[in-house]
């Protein structure tokens, strides 16, 4: 056998299973048919940790929510990730739905939640003074927090890398095949991989990785959710996070500060069949908006920088779908992860990493690597500690992103990093280079020129995030 552990999937769910699995004694790779980490459901959705009063008592959701929230905190200290206590109110703007809080109070206590509290309209907007006027009462869930899932997704793959893990990106699963004592999975390029352990980690996708093995066959539709996010000179106007009532379609549309000061609103919940589509529609944006406008009639949209969506992977069970198959040992699912699919990451991982370890009768490693160093933010540093850096490394002061203050140094450090950059959206999750108002509209020049020269890419060949989306585009008019 090639590995021990083949992971489908490199987004957090699939980075957190490798993660976890890291910590044993076990050859282990992950594989995506993207370039580059986080590039599916993980790098489109809320950010938001939620603690667990949502889902349904005795669910597989519930139990991952409660235990994954616990871990994320935890974790944040040892890999340095992007993570804030924000708090969050569910508030309800009519009298007759006050009784609706009171249930979802119920229910988080069942799930286990032990800090939350009912609010008064007046005790609401007390806390959060651009809320409506409408606002007749609300649950604070004083230990909500808010992430950032790509530094989440980098974090726990450079961590499963310090501890000897692998990635094989920009390749796509194309055949499974259950082989005595394993599996062999071939890939788009022909290479074929054999696995003792086989974890399938697809997202939208992991009905079909599923099916194509088990008699117990799965189905997931891919629910596309649109958000739009405001330049950060709206911070401050929101420090919680504000959910409406939950409704059929879930928890609805919330408006909420990014971990990193940003004010988000969304998303929409619109089922589709094309599992690849992730585009963007103005009554989809006009819906969120006037959603949006119940929880503070002030939003200022003129201030919106860019609209986005996500898919989110609905499985008809309505749970999370975890485990070794019944009918294919050695296979584990980790499917239909929608929310509190973030929430629920580090948990998952944990789970599944514990279960074959066990059925692997694998050691945990005496030494394990947990910890890893963020990386270095010239702009959170005071003076003293930026000149020291610069002094060092003259790169860290040249600053190449105006609107998020990132500087040369930085770029080159997510470019030659552990599983670093090859791709403008690649950098720009990384250290945020084009995050900022102007939405990379100066400084990509140079980023693709520094991605050229440390990660030796032509520059004609530089995608902003996958195949197929260079930005250099020959002229080929005849003039």
């Amino acid at each position: 056998m090639d590995h021990d552990v083949l992971v489908i999937g490199g987004g957090v769910i699939g980075t957190a299973i490798l993660r976890y699995l890291s910590f044993y004694k076990l050859d282990i790779i992950a594989v995506d048919k993207n370039e580059d980490l986080g590039e599916g459901t993980t790098k489109a959705n809320s950010g938001i940790v939620h603690i667990g009063y949502d889902p349904i008592p005795g669910t597989v959701k519930a139990r991952m929510n409660i235990r994954g929230a616990e871990l994320m905190k935890e974790e944040s200290r040892n890999l340095g990730f992007d993570y804030k206590v924000n708090g969050a109110m569910v508030v309800a703007f009519r009298n007759e739905d006050l009784p609706r809080l009171e249930e979802l109070m119920e229910r988080g206590r069942k799930n286990g939640v032990k800090n939350m509290r009912l609010l008064s309209g007046e005790e609401a907007r007390a806390r959060e003074k651009n809320l409506s006027e409408e606002v007749k009462g609300a649950l604070f869930l004083p230990d909500s927090a808010i992430v950032c899932p790509f530094s989440l997704t980098y974090a726990l793959a450079e961590n499963a890398v310090a501890n000897g893990a692998s990635f094989t990106l920009g390749k796509k699963v194309e055949k499974i095949e259950k082989i005595q004592d394993g599996f062999a999975v071939t890939l788009s390029s022909g290479e074929r991989i054999t696995t003792k352990y086989l974890v399938n980690a697809a997202g939208v996708y992991a009905d079909e990785i599923n099916n194509a093995l088990s008699g117990n066959k799965i189905h997931i539709t891919a629910k596309r959710g649109n958000y739009m996010l405001f330049d950060s000179v709206t911070k401050g106007m929101f420090n919680s996070t504000i959910f409406q009532l939950p409704g059929k379609e879930g928890k609805g549309v919330l408006v909420t500060p990014t971990v990193h000061g940003n004010l988000m609103i969304g998303p929409t919940s619109i089922p589709i069949s094309d599992k690849s589509d992730t585009s963007t529609f103005p009554e989809d944006l006009e819906k969120i908006k006037e959603c949006a406008l119940k929880t503070c009639p002030s939003i200022p949209f003129r201030n919106v920088i860019t609209s986005f969506s996500g898919l989110r992977a609905h499985e008809d069970g309505d749970d999370f779908i975890i485990g070794e198959c019944p009918d294919v040992p050695g296979f584990y699912n980790a499917a239909g992860i929608e929310s509190p699919g973030l929430s629920s990451a580090l948990a998952i991982g944990e789970m599944v990493a514990s279960l074959i370890a066990e059925k692997a009768g694998a050691e945990r490693k005496e030494n394990p690597v947990t910890t890893r160093k963020p990386p270095l933010r010239m702009k959170d540093l005071d003076m003293e500690e930026r000149n020291r850096h610069i002094k060092e490394n003259p790169a860290y002061g040249r600053i190449v992103c105006r609107c998020e203050e990132i500087s040369e140094g930085e770029i080159i450090d997510a470019i030659t990093g552990p599983l670093g950059a090859r791709s403008l959206d690649g950098v720009k999750r990384r250290v945020r280079a084009g995050m900022g108002r102007c939405q990379s509209g100066f400084c990509s020049p140079r980023v693709m020129e520094l991605i050229s020269q440390y990660a030796s890419i032509p520059l004609e060949n530089i995608t902003k995030n996958s195949k197929g989306s260079l930005i250099l585009m020959e002229d080929s008019y005849d003039l």
